[in-house]
This record gives structure tokens, C-alpha cells and sequence, in this order.
């Protein structure tokens, strides 16, 4: 079995002991305030939280000589955000951090600070840019959208199993961007002679109607499309098609460790650790609008050995080969 764990503030103290670092917190200046706004609870943020700290780490600062970090958590509320906002905004932080879906919120809201950001939506979809190149309302940061990558997943899936010419799509309108995505899909599986049933799942409601119509009439797979309805339903998705032998293919590994056959796409903790990045280069005087939005470009392949064991399907060892975790 091989796997590849992110260690929190892993070579944390190493870092802090550098000359570089030790030389910041002698100067004894102001420490630089980072506000965290979170639209989840703190254990859900916390892999965020610790990324972030760890990115900053990397860039020469230190708790609690030269950064303070306040982090606000909406506890899955978030008509509280623009309250947290203001909160931020009166205790005078340099910057506000905020990712998923609060983001957007944060960004729109009334604030003279500048935020950076790091979400699963296409932020030209949802109006906070004019283009990658150009972010809007003062921040600016990381889109985990990246639609072409469906096509890749599809292709890997016909690898594994090229008798499957049948799929259903587990798709949520209401993300920003997810018309890219299932356009990428759909010329993705034209080409390799796989029937695709779309089906829409905003809410809890649609998604249990889904799930009853793909029983009624099952596919040979299910693609998940990866946000946070979907990553707050794994269990439920994956458990449903696990009973019917149908494997899921999705974008982010928490879903492989939920039970996908498989999963590609960013290594999460990459894209939270990167937004150090944008929050140095504004505290050392840069503008968000000077600073083009970006997209993963480490991406990782995870495969649920455990999974293909129970549904039948033998992985090709070329392809177990290429993967950066196999989950036995």
C-alpha cells in the first residue's frame, strides 16, 4: 500500500528557527493581522486554518512575532458573514483569508481590507472577475475550476474499464461554473461512445430523486461533480452506489477515502497552503487586482483499491502505477 499524508505545519519548527525568521521577530515590528473567515465550524476549517499558517511560516512569518491570525467561523450559517466581515474590519486585519462557499459572500461584502480566496467555483461564472487576469472587488486568489478535467477522468475510467458505455452525472446547477464542467464531460464522452443522463442535485430533495431514478434504471457509473454539496453528501452517494455495484468517479480524494473507485484533480491542501502567496504579496504592498487568479497545477491521482476489490473491477498496473495514493 502506498500512500502520501499532509502533515500539518510539518518542519514547522525548522522554519522557525531559520535565520531569516529569527531576524523578523527580532525586529519587533507590528505583527501583520490575517483574518480567517470560515462559512463552516472550526473543525471543518481547521485543515484550511493550519495550510494557511504553514504557507506564511514559509514566507517569513512567525507566531506571535511577526503574524496574528484571527479566524471567524459562521458554524454552516452563513447570513452571519457579513457580520464576521464587519468584525474583521473593525479589528483592523491587513487581510481577510476565506475559501469555499463563503467566499463569495466575503468578497461582496462591504470591506475597505482586501481579501484573498480560495473556492471550487469558476469566479468569471459568479461575477467576482472579469477574467482570470483580472479579479474584481478588491481580492483575489485560487479557483479549484478546472473543467477540462473531466474529460481526463473519463478517459482514465474507460482505461480502467472500457466496457463501461453508460453514466450518470451527479451535478449541482447552483455551483459556479458547473456548465463548463458538464460541457467538457459531455464532448468528452461523445468521443469515447459513452451515454451520459444528467441529473441535478441542488439540494437534499433532488439529490434522493436522482438517486431513486438511477435505481430504477442503473448506470454502469457515476460521476460525481466535486463541491461542497457533493463533499457533504459523499457518504450518502457513495454508500448508494456501493450497494448497487456502480462505481463513482469524482475530483477530490476525500472522495476516494469515502469509497470512489477513483478520484483526480487538486491536491486540496496545495491550493489552501498557496493562498500564503497572494496574503505576503498584498501585506508587502501588491493590489488583488495586480494579482491574476490561479488554478491548481498540482493535481493528483487517488485510487480506492478497496473499493475496485469489492465492485469487481481489476485496476490495470500501469494506471495503479501512475497513482499518487491507493488506498487498500
Amino acid at each position: 500500500m502506498r500512500r502520501r499524508y499532509f502533515i500539518v505545519l510539518a518542519g514547522g519548527a525548522a522554519v522557525a528557527a531559520s535565520p531569516a525568521l529569527r531576524g523578523a521577530a527580532a525586529q519587533g515590528s507590528r505583527p501583520a493581522r490575517v483574518g480567517f473567515i470560515s462559512g463552516v465550524d472550526q473543525p471543518a476549517a481547521a485543515d484550511f486554518v493550519a495550510a494557511l499558517r504553514e504557507g506564511l511560516q514559509s514566507f517569513g512569518y512567525v507566531e506571535p512575532g511577526t503574524l496574528r491570525v484571527d479566524a471567524a467561523f459562521a458554524d454552516y450559517d452563513l447570513a452571519r458573514i457579513p457580520a464576521l466581515v464587519k468584525a474583521m474590519e473593525q479589528e483592523g486585519v491587513g487581510v481577510i483569508v476565506t475559501h469555499a462557499a463563503a467566499a463569495p459572500i466575503v468578497v461582496k461584502s462591504e470591506r475597505s481590507a482586501p481579501a484573498v480566496y480560495e473556492f471550487s467555483a469558476d469566479p468569471v461564472s459568479i461575477g467576482l472577475a472579469a477574467d482570470l487576469a483580472h479579479p474584481l472587488f478588491n481580492a483575489t486568489g485560487i479557483t479549484l475550476m478546472r473543467s477540462e478535467l473531466w474529460g481526463k477522468r473519463l478517459e482514465l475510467l474507460h482505461e480502467i474499464a472500457p466496457d463501461i458505455h453508460r453514466i450518470a452525472v451527479i451535478a449541482n446547477p447552483l455551483h459556479g461554473g458547473e456548465h463548463l464542467e458538464r460541457a467538457d464531460l459531455a464532448a468528452k464522452a461523445n468521443l469515447l461512445g459513452i451515454a451520459v443522463s444528467f441529473f441535478s442535485t441542488p439540494n437534499r430533495a433532488e439529490l434522493d430523486r436522482a438517486l431513486t431514478a438511477i435505481a430504477a434504471d442503473p448506470p454502469q457509473a457515476i460521476a460525481a461533480f466535486s463541491e461542497s454539496f457533493v463533499v457533504d453528501n459523499r457518504a450518502y452517494i457513495v454508500n448508494f452506489a456501493m450497494s448497487r455495484r456502480i462505481p463513482v468517479v469524482a475530483g477530490w480524494s476525500v472522495l476516494a477515502t469515502a469509497g470512489s473507485l477513483f478520484t483526480y484533480g487538486p491536491r486540496l491542501a496545495d491550493s489552501y497552503r498557496r493562498t500564503a502567496y497572494f496574503v505576503d504579496r498584498i501585506l508587502k504592498g501588491a493590489k488583488p487586482a495586480e494579482l491574476p487568479i490561479e488554478q491548481p497545477t498540482v493535481l493528483e491521482l487517488v485510487v480506492n483499491l478497496g473499493s475496485a476489490k469489492i465492485l469487481g473491477i481489476d485496476i490495470p498496473p500501469a494506471l495503479l502505477a501512475r497513482a499518487d495514493t491507493v488506498i487498500e
